[in-house]
């Protein structure tokens, strides 16, 4: 049996919505676009959703729009994809990281006043796995530092956070009493400056590639909008008229009639991987050597992968030797996240080393990534549960 890591869920209608595309002189810049923008919007709770080419884009206008320039410091996260610090480097700035929360795998709160010097501008904040971050504590920093927040919402379409307030009210009113606010459950993308979600095919839904950039701040939209569409003005009719430096980080219009497809079927595409996450969990409580995902109670989880971490008793050299065995059993697994200050481009760049982010780094060294999409069988799952016990079972410590 042969199981990927990933699968999308592509189904006749998202079929036809492309074709429907093709069929058309719109492949780009058309009304399938901006109805992708619109419904997207209305599906998070944001005035402004603007498509672009990947998530790593969305972030890297984001930057851009915030003015974060070089000298600049943004705190974020070591235990993520590498774009949600990249993006800080596009323009010179410098990422600060902090390491995670051990439980929740998002960045620790408690440990980010202690990054925070005169430089820093601003935090990419990750919902890592689709677990919204800890946006109560986070905020209030951002609030009394005045720092902007980027939300890295890439892995989290869906997410939903027990909120007292969101990151607009704060910057609205420096006043703002938290304690006295009424909770409610928001939905991620809404707690920073503004967030960006992507559609890569191992996400909840897909655009093949893409992202989005959603937000409350007609200015941060006009500017995003500007720069990915090679410095155009918004709403200019002058193609070749270039206002301020921009790139190609369009999305077309084949993309966004798979994401309209896709969109349309979110409720069923989140219901399906929750089902696929609650029979891993169930089945996998009899582990001793493994650690299934938490979730807060602050929170719930929109589910992008499904990672493990083995006990702390194995080693990194362990960990790798086990998903070598579940490989050789045709079963596809990822070791999600390496930690982005150990990749060697940043160790050269910045001299990080090992034991710079304890907790992130015995966690990198313990996941591992099971096969995970919304049409995965229960009989494969017990396939690779019972490969992993007896894997595990040869492997006693």
């Amino acid at each position: 049996m042969k199981i990927p890591l990933s699968n999308p869920d592509i189904t006749q209608k998202e079929i036809k919505s492309v074709v429907n595309v093709l069929k058309t002189p719109h492949l780009a810049l058309g009304p399938r676009l901006k109805e992708f923008e619109d419904n997207f919007a209305k599906y998070i709770g944001t005035k402004y959703a603007i498509a672009v080419n990947s998530g790593t884009s969305g972030l890297h206008l984001l930057i851009r729009a915030l003015r974060i320039k070089k000298s600049d410091e943004v705190i974020t996260t070591p235990f993520s994809f590498i774009s949600s610090a990249n993006c800080v480097l596009y323009e010179g700035a410098k990422p600060i990281f902090v390491d995670i929360d051990p439980q929740t795998l998002n960045i620790d709160p408690k440990k980010i006043e202690k990054a925070i010097t005169k430089k820093t501008k601003a935090m990419v904040i990750v919902d890592i796995f689709g677990h919204p971050a800890d946006w109560g504590p986070i905020l209030k920093i951002a609030r009394k530092y005045k720092l902007k927040v980027i939300e890295d919402s890439c892995e989290a379409i869906g997410a939903i956070y027990k909120s007292q307030t969101t990151n607009n009210k704060l910057q609205a009113n420096s006043k703002l009493k938290i304690k006295n606010k009424k909770q409610k459950w928001v939905k991620c993308g809404n707690f920073g400056d503004a967030g960006v979600f992507a559609f890569y095919p191992n996400k909840q839904m897909t655009t093949g590639e893409g992202g989005m950039i959603v937000t409350n701040n007609k200015n941060i939209a006009d500017n995003c909008r500007s720069m990915m569409n090679q410095g155009r003005k918004v709403e200019n009719d002058k193609w070749l008229e270039h206002f301020q430096l921009g790139y190609n980080y369009r999305m077309s219009d084949i993309n966004a009639a798979l994401g309209i497809a896709q969109l349309s079927r979110i409720k069923e595409i989140l219901k399906k991987r929750n089902q696929v996450a609650e029979m891993y969990n169930g089945k996998l409580k009899k582990f001793p050597q493994v650690k299934t995902p938490y979730c807060a109670s602050n929170a719930k989880i929109s589910w992008f992968v499904y990672v493990i971490q083995l006990d702390e008793r194995y080693t990194r050299q362990d960990r790798d030797k086990i998903m070598e065995k579940l490989r050789q059993s045709g079963i596809q697994c990822g070791n999600y996240f390496q930690c982005i200050h150990l990749q060697p481009f940043y160790k050269k760049l910045f001299g990080y080393k090992k034991g710079d982010f304890p907790i992130a780094e015995s966690v990198s060294d313990r996941t591992i990534a099971l096969p995970f999409y919304n049409n995965l069988k229960e009989k494969q799952i017990d396939y690779i549960i019972r490969t992993l016990k007896n894997v595990l079972e040869k492997f006693k410590k």
